[in-house]
């Protein structure tokens, strides 16, 4: 059963998305980052401004498949046809189709944003009602 962690308080969840990826890159884990399109761009564009030393290999779900096989990092904005279901970050906000597959779901939730802390409220019932077992960070407590 895939294993749920919510990361509440993100003061930018996009920044902290990179730093999350680099810490799955440690492990050796294919990290499928999710959400809307517009969203995944400005992903793509925090992965390509980080400094030279903390650069992420990443490519686009609809990028050629040899590089989408040699990239550790993988924007997608359907993670159902993940060859490789390892961790699935999810900055949208609404459930990710398919997110059953992956061995591990992380939900990025907003410090500031009191629509997606609603929504993220809504997803977190979601996964309870089916069973899921939920571990909740606090970036806060945790220093973000």
């Amino acid at each position: 059963m895939t294993e749920i962690a919510f990361h509440f308080n993100a003061p930018d969840k996009l920044a902290y998305a990179c730093r999350f990826a680099r810490k799955a890159l440690r492990n050796d884990a294919l990290l499928v980052i999710t959400g809307p399109v517009p969203v995944l761009d400005a992903m793509d564009r925090a992965l390509w401004a980080l400094s030279p030393q903390d650069f992420l290999a990443h490519c686009r779900q609809e990028d050629e498949p040899e590089l989408r096989e040699a990239s550790p990092v993988l924007l997608a904005a359907d993670p159902r046809t993940v060859a490789r279901p390892d961790v699935l970050l999810n900055l949208g906000a609404s459930v990710p189709e398919g997110f059953e597959r992956f061995a591990r779901l992380v939900e990025v939730v907003s410090a500031h944003d009191d629509a997606d802390r609603a929504g993220a409220r809504e997803r977190w019932r979601h996964y309870a009602q089916r069973g899921y077992g939920i571990v909740r960070h606090d970036l806060v407590l945790k220093g973000g």
